[in-house]
């Protein structure tokens, strides 16, 4: 039996557009996440995993769409060839599959740390800006994520002990966030 082509998108922000990726290309189930790269929290990444069977493609646009870093890379990659599952990256022209040449988990090692590095420098380039727009009196800032009137209700609602992780998930912020509009530690 031949298996599903599946897709795997991801944007940063629930305002980016999805449709740049993996356009033009069947796909039998698309699972997307609208989450940073950095959040560990990726459901639809999560839900692909369970899905996914032995003979089944997961096509994603690029590296940096799947994984966090480097070694995030290596072990979805792994975890997902070790069912048989094959994966391809549409960007960077790369299929793996498990049964990969010394030369293909190089390639897999040097983009990946390629896409890492880039990452970063974007980081580092948007610290730098920060900075110069702050001494210009330019910068106001992240726009907040909750209106005043959700954060004093996120407040009295932890205040009567409801938890603190379901609030994050019913108000669609990390628990850091809550954390922060409560100003503790997170």
């Amino acid at each position: 039996m031949k298996g599903q082509r599946i897709g795997y998108i991801r944007v940063s922000t629930s305002e980016q557009n999805t449709e740049r990726q993996l356009e033009n290309i069947p796909l039998d189930r698309v699972f997307t996440d609208k989450a940073s790269g950095k959040d560990t929290f990726r459901p639809e990444l999560d839900a692909l995993l369970s899905y996914a069977r032995e003979g089944d493609i997961v096509l994603v646009h690029s590296m940096d769409r799947l994984a966090r870093n480097l070694d995030d890379l290596r072990c979805l990659v792994r975890a997902l060839t070790g069912k048989g599952i094959q994966i391809e990256f549409v960007k960077e022209k790369l299929i793996f599959s498990g049964e990969d040449s010394p030369m293909a988990n190089l390639l897999l090692s040097v983009m990946g740390a390629f896409a890492e590095f880039e990452r970063a420098l974007i980081r580092e380039r948007q610290r730098e800006g920060i900075e110069l727009a702050k001494k210009k009196g330019a910068y106001r800032g992240r726009k907040k994520t909750l209106s005043p009137e959700q954060a004093v209700l996120l407040q009295q609602r932890v205040a009567a002990g409801e938890k603190k992780a379901q609030l994050a998930r019913e108000l669609g912020i990390s628990r850091g966030t809550v954390y922060q509009y409560l100003g503790l530690e997170g």
